[in-house]
């Protein structure tokens, strides 16, 4: 994984750092990707069918349940990048934003942040690179029709958030599939972009 750093001046003059978090494993692009798993769960999804019930690890909320429904995914543009407010002229590659649109829904256990139901969503490209969200530690980054979360929004049993995502990959690539993280032991939800 590598980390990468940006500073932005914001409205006030000060400065803020985003991190994007990238995982650059193309050990398994080649692989037939299966629908289930050798125990027969569903692993493959269509944009807009929700995720099976996910438990929080989270000590806040542990053993709440949720579930991820990612409905809607698209690949920016160079001007999106640059009208975004981040600068990216120490970086060593030009890189383009992919926004996911998706509802979070909280379906038991304590109140829970929307920060902590999407943090595991990855971006795939066609390129076989995994992505992170973009994360604006101070400051913020605008995007086209793309509003920042209010992470910390905290949802009770039954409640659910419309969310959009930034996520940054390689200029030129664009996104093949949104995935939900399993952990170490199992491999990804994911859900295809086709078009």
């Amino acid at each position: 994984m590598r980390t990468w750093t940006r500073a932005v001046p914001a409205a006030a003059g000060a400065l803020a750092l985003a991190v994007a978090l990238t995982g650059c494993n193309n050990s398994d692009s080649g692989k037939d990707k299966r629908s289930s798993d050798s125990a027969g769960h569903k692993k493959a999804y269509r944009l807009g069918e929700a995720s099976p019930p996910q438990e929080s690890t989270m000590q806040s909320s542990k053993g709440s349940k949720f579930t991820v429904t990612p409905t809607k995914a698209q690949t920016g543009t160079k001007a999106d990048m640059d009208k975004s407010g981040l600068d990216t002229s120490k970086e060593k590659r030009p890189e383009v934003p992919v926004y996911v649109w998706a509802t979070v829904t909280h379906q038991s256990g304590k109140a829970m942040e929307v920060g902590d139901m999407d943090e595991d969503l990855v971006v795939r490209t066609d390129k076989g690179v995994r992505t992170r969200a973009l994360v604006v530690v101070m400051g913020e980054a605008e995007w086209p029709n793309c509003p920042a979360p209010d992470t910390g929004k905290k949802l009770s049993p039954g409640q659910s958030e419309k969310i959009c995502t930034a996520f940054l990959i390689p200029e030129g690539q664009k996104a093949a599939a949104v995935e939900l993280s399993q952990g170490f032991s199992s491999d990804p939800l994911e859900w295809p972009v086709t078009g």
